[in-house]
């Protein structure tokens, strides 16, 4: 059990702290409830524009790692669709200076002219170095706005064009900040080895409970447009100089709080998770037709995707690739699965959840996940909840998803 409790603030901030007794370590993450599904889009890729400003300095501190390394610390970040994470870990004497460089940035980030041109040029780097220069890298570009037409996960967190990233201007970026990086909008999670009353205390010491003096914009006033149902097959073709050609099949599925999103994410372990899943065991292994298949969701906390996905053997035509994966998901959708199949995939999950709270850095980030969800306690609950999923459950969410007329298929051919 994650020993925690949960406090909100006078200016809107809800904390979270932990004991952590299992470490000499302090580690503060903070979770802002802005990703790239919050962005126009005209303007689209700022949310991951903006996780690299955090990094460029305030006017009191203008070198953020500098502090941090000084105490002998670790920090990073991550923006995907949803929302963004920060996280600092550093020995216990030094949280009241971790937690005082959070505050800080959240209150006095340096937006310059000069800070915004060098980190539109580190992103625009990064374009084009993970997604348009190395082998498979533009795949989601391709394949997000061939499934969503409406709704903004229809552009990855780089952005819908990364033109958009370029042009932003001082005014547009803190807009930005205004808008989304400000208490009411974020989540505080605080991991160490001391008694939660000296963690909240540090943290009130620490400026959390200033109000940034921002805007009163409430990040629930957003309005993310519904992507309307899906009626008819998809399909897209693309050549590329890769080493294999490959197939995607896509579907549409429920968001996070859907009935069916555990059984969902069963049915990608049942096809896709490990050696002795159904697509490797049958489609790598016994038949040859790929040399790998996988299976996944996408987990967002929207409107999902169930992605299956195969790099094809020599000889092996895209067609007949699509068509071996189409008939593993039928076959599970009309036979359903064993009990031993359930069990497997099962243990698999709690084996996985367990090992991703291992420390106490995870275990932050994860109340702040689970928090931003709304349901803080699934932090202890969720093994619990995959347990109660039923093998007619997995086969009724196989029935609901794989569905002819909602197949997005995408064809990226290596050329010859």
């Amino acid at each position: 059990m994650v020993n925690y409790r949960k406090h909100i603030l006078d200016n809107g901030l809800t904390v979270l702290t932990h004991e952590a007794w299992d470490t000499p370590l302090a580690t503060v993450n903070v979770l802002y409830g802005v990703g790239s599904r919050n962005e126009d889009p005209r303007r689209t890729g700022f949310a991951h524009l903006f996780e690299h400003l955090m990094f460029g300095g305030t006017k009191r501190v203008p070198d953020y790692d500098r502090v941090v390394s000084s105490l002998g610390g670790d920090n990073n970040a991550f923006t995907n669709c949803d929302y963004t994470d920060y996280y600092v870990t550093v020995p216990v004497d030094g949280l009241p200076t971790a937690l005082w460089l959070e505050a800080d940035r959240m209150q006095g980030l340096d937006l310059t002219q000069k800070a915004l041109e060098v980190q539109q040029k580190v992103v625009t780097e990064e374009y084009h170095q993970r997604y348009m220069n190395q082998p498979y890298g533009d795949v989601w570009l391709l394949l997000r706005p061939l499934c969503y037409k409406v709704h903004p996960y229809r552009w990855p967190t780089i952005g819908a064009d990364i033109r958009h990233v370029g042009e932003a201007t001082l005014e547009d970026v803190r807009a930005f900040h205004e808008r989304w990086y400000r208490p009411q909008n974020a989540i505080l999670a605080v991991a160490a080895p001391m008694a939660h009353d000296e963690q909240l205390k540090a943290v009130v010491s620490g400026q959390w409970t200033v109000d940034s003096g921002q805007r009163s914009v409430d990040s629930g006033q957003w309005t993310v447009a519904t992507e309307p149902l899906q009626t008819a097959p998809r399909y897209l073709h693309v050549k590329r100089s890769v080493p294999s050609s490959m197939v995607y099949l896509a579907w549409p599925m429920g968001d996070r709080n859907d009935p069916l999103f555990r059984a969902c994410d069963l049915v990608s372990d049942v096809l896709g998770n490990g050696t002795s899943s159904r697509l490797h065991d049958r489609l790598v292994r016994r038949e040859g037709l790929f040399v790998e298949a996988d299976a996944c969701i996408t987990g967002d906390a929207g409107p999902g995707l169930m992605v299956l996905s195969g790099k094809l053997a020599d000889g092996v035509s895209l067609d007949q690739g699509a068509e071996a994966l189409r008939s593993e998901a039928r076959q599970l959708a009309d036979e359903g699965l064993t009990d031993y199949e359930l069990q497997k995939v099962q243990n698999k999950y709690e084996n996985t959840f367990v090992y991703s709270q291992y420390k106490a850095a995870d275990r932050a980030l994860s109340l702040c996940y689970y928090t931003w969800l709304g349901d803080t306690g699934l932090v202890d609950r969720e093994p619990q909840e995959y347990r109660r999923v039923t093998a007619a459950d997995v086969q009724r969410a196989a029935r609901e998803v794989f569905r002819h007329e909602r197949e997005n298929r995408l064809y990226y051919e290596a050329e010859r």
